[in-house]
């Protein structure tokens, strides 16, 4: 046996050992039942990855992450509990390995030792399938495990082990754990019956879901508040959706954004459609103001239109921090890798679906109807006929029925370890060179 070889077989038998520890039965991932350790002990040695491709494996995986399953329900704690006990076991037999490719950059195609401890990683926690075995090969099995992983942790699924994705990938396991016991009571504080209609607006996953009868109705990616300007965690009821809506900014963006502007462009306000009011309705012109003093007792009111701050749509709830849901002219946020730029109000993609779920009950808002509504560009508040109860929350993990257990990043450091706040806030995920 060649010295290579030998060096596989003992890698191969230490990941067996390591697997076998924790055992058939011992948690519900499939990546430990006996059959899927006598899968990988007699499964092919992956040497080649051309003739082992897959064209299934990475289509199947990051879309099998996706649930109708509201995050919070009835089904929620013993979830959770069920996640904590897979973790546990994890955790007890020693955790995974770390990924480290230095300076290669692992993808589809690639052949390299790291792999093989990638693939130990991935399996462990049952984002590998059983039939994948071992080899230094990153071929359609290891890319669809990635993806999957990548979905479970809310980052781009492009199957590359990007700086964010390896971050994620090689937080310890029993700092998972912690993080998971940490969620499960949050969790717990909330009822089961949460309203027959209601939303749910989980911060650090960054998205609203649409809950009714018990299943998700529609699910929307958001930008929430950034960590010096949080959204707030709150209980509360939608009252009103306002079509064309004017946009009065907040006095600490007057002060922290709007004033340094003007300072820099005298003609921004006019650009952005942005009107200065005083306190008896009046308009006052911007060449009044002494741009380099305090901001003006003066309110900020921008028109309805294109370039509003909230586009076409304002969802309103009560509270007392003056947030809100709303549109946005850039659409484009919505693609980024983490998406925490808000001043604390939450921007929802695709919000005329969520409006017309909204509106649905409410007499007379057919989507025909709110569409013409905003075609015409004149401002239109609305009340629900019913109150629909919104639940802002921060549920930075969590699992699911069919075992799936998900992660985010903790973007307000809440969940008391530094290891979980990867700094995903800082832009777009670069592969690592």
């Amino acid at each position: 046996m060649s010295k290579k070889n030998g060096n596989e077989a003992l890698s191969r038998r230490a990941f067996l050992a390591s697997a076998a520890t924790v055992g058939a039965g011992a948690i519900a991932a499939p990546a430990f039942a006996q059959s899927a350790l006598d899968t990988l002990i007699n499964a092919p040695r992956r040497g080649n990855w051309d003739d082992q491709f897959d064209a299934k494996a990475a289509s199947r995986t990051a879309t099998a992450v996706v649930s109708n399953t509201p995050i919070l329900g009835p089904q929620s704690v013993a979830s959770a509990q069920q996640a904590i006990m897979q973790y546990q076991q994890i955790a007890a037999a020693g955790g995974w390995p770390e990924v480290n490719p230095g300076d290669q950059r692992l993808q589809l195609g690639v052949s390299s030792p790291t792999v093989q401890a990638l693939r130990q990683r991935l399996a462990i926690t049952g984002d590998l399938p059983r039939e994948a075995g071992l080899s230094n090969a990153f071929d359609s099995y290891v890319d669809g495990a990635v993806k999957r992983f990548q979905a479970r942790h809310g980052l781009p699924a492009d199957g590359v082990l990007g700086e964010f994705t390896l971050k994620a990938m090689n937080i310890p396991a029993d700092v998972r754990l912690q993080q998971l016991n940490t969620n499960l009571i949050r969790l717990q504080t909330f009822p089961e019956d949460l309203g027959r209609r209601h939303l749910m607006v989980n911060i650090p996953a960054a998205y609203v879901e649409a809950v009714e009868d018990g299943s998700v109705a529609t699910r929307h990616t958001a930008v929430v508040g950034r960590l010096s300007r949080p959204t707030h965690i709150v209980n509360s009821k939608v009252y009103e959706v306002i079509l064309n809506p004017y946009w009065t900014a907040p006095r600490s963006i007057v002060e922290k954004d709007i004033m340094p502007l003007m300072r820099k462009d005298p003609t921004y306000l006019e650009k952005n459609a942005i009107r200065l009011i005083d306190g008896k309705g009046n308009e006052v012109s911007p060449e009044t103001v002494d741009w380099n003093g305090e901001a003006p007792n003066l309110m900020f009111r921008q028109d309805p239109g294109k370039i509003n701050a909230m586009a076409s749509t304002k969802i309103n709830f009560y509270n007392k921090n003056g947030e809100y849901m709303h549109d946005t002219p850039q659409q484009g946020l919505f693609n980024k890798l983490m998406r925490f730029e808000s001043s604390g109000c939450v921007r929802v993609q695709n919000v005329r679906d969520l409006t017309t779920w909204l509106l649905r009950e409410t007499p007379g808002w057919s989507r025909q109807q709110m569409e013409q509504v905003i075609a015409s560009g004149f401002n239109t508040p609305i009340k629900l006929a019913a109150e629909v109860p919104v639940y802002f929350v921060y549920i930075s993990a969590w699992g699911m029925p069919d075992g799936i257990v998900q992660f985010r990043d903790d973007i307000y450091q809440m969940d008391g370890n530094a290891e979980l706040a990867l700094d995903t806030t800082a832009g777009m995920e670069q592969p690592v060179q």
